[in-house]
């Protein structure tokens, strides 16, 4: 049996449709959208198909059901077609000064509005001024417009300020101009990762709904457990094949690596990164990579953020977070943006539990963002130092055949390449933190806190034939070093870690680190 094609990075709906390419189906909710005059902004991480929803839109408004053959909405919608004007704000994003940008953001205007009837005259007066004279001609109700990723721009100049005010201001009168011809809009639609404040966008449009966080369209990017079962039954049973697991196993694994982002203030619903998904059932003898981290540059607007500001503390990493959320949903000032919250819209982190009234729980959403969260943490930790000298790439070919003295060796390594004036390490949690997130920056999957019906263990890692087990104790000066290591000898002796282990060789050490020094400064093997 011949299988439909996936449709992975595909970002076309037309072609899509017309090459027979899996689509799932989200139409009912894009009948939702479209079926009266609005304005609409939805934000979503990258890697989630907000082009494939404005390319649906734009084939659905300018040509009708052509493409939707078979599809929920063929038989609800029966509106006619529109001029369409559609700006991949994306495709600006490549400038040094502000006259390269205005001049490329002026051209696209001319070059997008010019297919809906836009004349454009070289003459003196201004192009945003010949566009509101031309919408103010148009019929009422006549013209879509949607924008995809409206920030790409603001982002890319996020560390010249001054740039960013102009850029900004920019865009500002297009969206003015927008609003103060809204009368000849049908539909207004537009995508970005963050909501900045100042563009205009989110005061001067009044009715622009912002439909982020409403419940009814969780699912409208993003993959079900239940369309993953029903659109990829072939490529499903093909998985369990290659990997020699059932249809069953392969779900399980997939919700745990790529499942879990809730953009539902209720937490109702839940949703698979379609990417991540699209790549496993592609190549699944390739087991369940991070695409997330490897499938291109992390979010300019996070790392352009990064430069001037740190991460959250690493003791409360994988912690839950207590947020409210209108600072989710509110549009910012770029420097006004807590951490928190790009780290939400960027996908990092997802609503995780409704804890009353305004606010809510965030977390990691699965194991693959987890993962992904750690390596960040890992490059911003070494930032401006080696890596190589380091030791972190080597970690794990070290813990797979090294002694424990020459592990604990690169564990100190590793450590002392840590920027300590923005990372220091004050306590035992701190340290361990660093030190999981460093393991998993070298590919590995540590585990903390690993219960047994005794106690549980700091940290626990499998490489290769060997499980290694550690105790970690932080002593503030040398005085109680000796103390502690006996301590935590003794506490993997009575709680017996890694006594009930079957398959690997157990390597117990307990470890104390020395805060002054900044170090490892006592081990020993159990």
């Amino acid at each position: 049996m011949i299988m439909k094609t996936l449709p992975l990075g595909r970002s076309t709906f037309a072609t899509l449709r017309a090459r027979n390419e899996i689509y799932v189906d989200k139409t009912d909710l894009i009948y939702q959208l479209a079926r009266f005059d609005s304005k609409i902004f939805l934000a979503r991480p990258r890697r989630f198909g907000k082009s494939l929803l404005i390319s649906t839109l734009e084939s659905l408004f300018k040509y009708g059901l052509r493409d939707f053959k078979g599809l929920a909405i063929e038989k609800l919608w029966n509106d006619k077609t529109y001029q369409v004007v559609r700006l991949d704000l994306s495709e600006i994003k490549e400038f040094s000064t502000a006259d390269e940008f205005k001049q490329k953001f002026h051209d696209k205007l001319i070059t997008k509005f010019s297919a809906a009837g836009f004349q454009y005259k070289n003459n003196d007066s201004l192009v945003m001024t010949q566009l509101s004279e031309w919408l103010s001609l148009q019929e009422p109700s006549c013209l879509v417009v949607l924008i995809d990723e409206y920030d790409a721009p603001l982002t890319s100049c996020l560390d010249d300020p001054s740039l960013f005010k102009i850029v900004r201001s920019t865009m500002s009168e297009l969206f003015l101009t927008l609003k103060s011809n809204e009368g000849c809009l049908r539909f207004f639609f537009m995508t970005g990762i963050t909501k900045f404040s100042n563009t205009s966008i989110f005061s001067a449009f009044n009715n622009l709904q912002d439909i982020s966080l409403y419940p009814t369209y969780g699912t409208l990017l993003g993959y079900t457990e239940e369309e993953i079962r029903f659109f990829f039954k072939d490529y499903l049973i093909r998985a369990a094949d290659r990997l020699h697991l059932t249809e069953q196993q392969i779900l399980e694994q997939l919700r745990e690596n790529y499942d879990g982002f809730s953009f539902d203030m209720d937490v109702s619903t839940h949703v698979y990164c379609p990417w991540s998904v699209l790549n496993f059932l592609n190549y699944p003898e390739m087991g369940f990579q991070n695409y997330w981290y490897t499938s291109g540059r992390q979010p300019t607007v996070l790392m352009k953020y990064l430069t001037n500001h740190a991460l959250q503390s690493l003791s409360v990493y994988n912690e839950p977070i207590l947020v409210s959320l209108s600072a989710l949903s509110a549009s910012r000032q770029y420097d006004e943006i807590s951490i928190e919250a790009l780290l939400t819209q960027a996908g990092y982190l997802t609503i995780k539990e409704k804890v009353g009234g305004d606010y809510v729980r965030l977390g990691y959403p699965n194991e693959e963002v987890s993962r992904s969260m750690a390596q960040l943490y890992a490059s911003e930790l070494l930032k401006g130092r080696n890596i190589a000298q380091s030791g972190v790439p080597i970690l794990a070919k070290v813990m797979a055949s090294e002694t424990p003295e020459t592990v604990v060796d690169y564990f100190n390594r590793a450590l002392g390449s840590i920027d300590y004036v923005r990372y220091p390490i004050a306590n035992e949690a701190v340290c361990r933190a660093y030190l999981q997130v460093l393991l998993i920056g070298a590919a590995l999957v540590p585990k903390v806190e690993v219960h047994n019906a005794h106690g549980r263990s700091d940290m626990e890692v499998e490489v290769g034939n060997r499980h290694w087990i550690f105790e970690f104790k932080y002593a503030g000066t040398d005085s109680a070093v000796e103390t502690l290591l006996k301590e935590a000898v003794e506490q993997m002796k009575t709680q017996h870690y890694g006594e009930s282990l079957s398959g690997r060789q157990p390597i117990r050490v307990a470890l104390v680190f020395e805060g002054q020094q900044r170090r490892f400064v006592a081990w020993q093997e159990v």
